[in-house]
């Protein structure tokens, strides 16, 4: 008999970790209370980045970004992905001397993929950036992709390979087995009751909830990531533009819109369910982006958009087993910068989900680290 699996949350790291189960063998049911990318999977900006990663999250982002390398042969669509580089720019002198040191961090730590460019390379790169900038740290393999196609193609994989998913479906309550597995309980009568052997936590804004259920401390807070699209304008810009001292996550997409975004975030309804633009907050957006590209000012925005994300205290997600079952997993609290890491973060669960040790460092992002209470700043711009 098959192990099943249950994972709640049809998200881009529930899709992956389904995939993956499926593939080795689980009998997989996914759980999803709207539907598949309803928040911040499917509506976010779609980066694909080791710039600027947490030291923690390195090993990771340069293992996930291989997965995305090879993304069609694993999954049958490359999800948009373009490796147009990603750009960290400095407007001042000792901006530049923060990315240099972050340099050296990395250089330190065994990695190359981050590197200096001085203003006149800065300038080659960029020609449209303002004259006052005065250099950047840049990866030139990352890049961007096409969240609701990249969720799409992983959810269709994992169907594929046997697994069943149920949206609009909402879990209600959640019980133990003897220790040994689980039953939740639903809201849809067709599916009251579902049994599993393991447990996957993929539930996004409302991964916290799910653990407060179960008893396990997390500090996590959803919040609403807000995005910004431009009218099509001529094109001027290749690689994905971030900044040293502003919130700023800026790319031209193929059609010749400006998709604009950053880490700020709008406003959640009281029921946790919706939410909607701060134009305070997204003002503040746009200011960054017309500080480094002043010709744009009289651009025309089209929209903006929110998405719900699960974010923890210290900028880092949950990602490994429960701290009190056996048979718990968590992925999740990804922080406005998970999107890259779906690519790896499914086969860690994988591996935790077969009882063998990953082969990539997860010991930072467990959950027991929320037993001491503690806050560490978050690096780097959102995805």
């Amino acid at each position: 008999m098959k192990p099943r699996a249950l994972v709640v949350g049809g998200g881009l790291h529930g899709a992956c970790a389904a995939m993956h189960l499926a593939s080795s063998g689980f009998d997989v049911t996914v759980i999803e209370k709207q539907y598949a990318g309803r928040h911040a999977s499917g509506v976010n900006a779609g980066g694909v980045r080791r710039l600027g990663r947490h030291p923690a999250e390195i090993p990771l982002a340069v293992a996930a970004l291989e997965r995305w390398q090879r993304l069609e042969a694993l999954i049958g669509d490359n999800g948009g992905f373009h490796a147009c580089g990603q750009i960290k720019v400095a407007e001042n002198v000792d901006e530049m001397t923060a990315l240099e040191a972050r340099a050296a961090q990395v250089r330190e730590l065994g990695f190359d993929h981050e590197i200096l460019l001085s203003r006149a390379e800065l300038r080659r790169r960029v020609p449209a950036i303002a004259s006052h900038c005065v250099g950047a740290l840049a990866c030139d393999g990352d890049g961007a992709a096409d969240p609701y196609r990249t969720l799409t193609a992983w959810r269709r994989r994992s169907q594929r390979k046997g697994a069943r998913w149920l949206e609009g479906v909402r879990v209600t309550n959640i019980e133990t087995i003897r220790s040994e597995g689980w039953r939740l309980w639903t809201d849809h009568s067709d599916f009251r009751c579902l049994e599993g052997d393991w447990l996957i936590n993929c539930a996004g804004g409302w991964a916290g909830e799910l653990s407060q259920w179960l008893g396990e401390r997390v500090e996590l807070e959803p919040r609403a990531l807000m995005m910004t699209i431009t009218e099509r304008i001529s094109p001027f810009l290749v690689p994905v533009i971030g900044a040293a001292g502003r919130a700023l996550s800026f790319k031209q997409r193929e059609n010749g819109t400006v998709m604009i975004g950053g880490g700020l975030f709008g406003s959640i309804d009281t029921d946790g369910e919706s939410s909607k633009v701060n134009f305070r907050r997204l003002a503040k957006n746009i200011e960054s982006a017309l500080a480094l590209f002043p010709f744009m000012r009289e651009t025309k925005i089209i929209r903006n958009w929110t998405g719900i994300e699960g974010v923890t205290i210290d900028g880092l997600p949950v990602l490994g087993n429960s701290a009190r079952y056996d048979r718990l997993i968590h992925s999740f609290g990804y922080s406005a910068h998970g999107f890259q890491l779906s690519a790896i973060t499914g086969e860690i669960v994988r591996d935790l989900a077969c009882e063998r040790e990953p082969k990539l460092p997860i010991t930072p992002f467990a959950i027991q680290r929320f037993d001491t209470p503690r806050s560490t700043a978050r690096a780097g711009h959102a995805t």
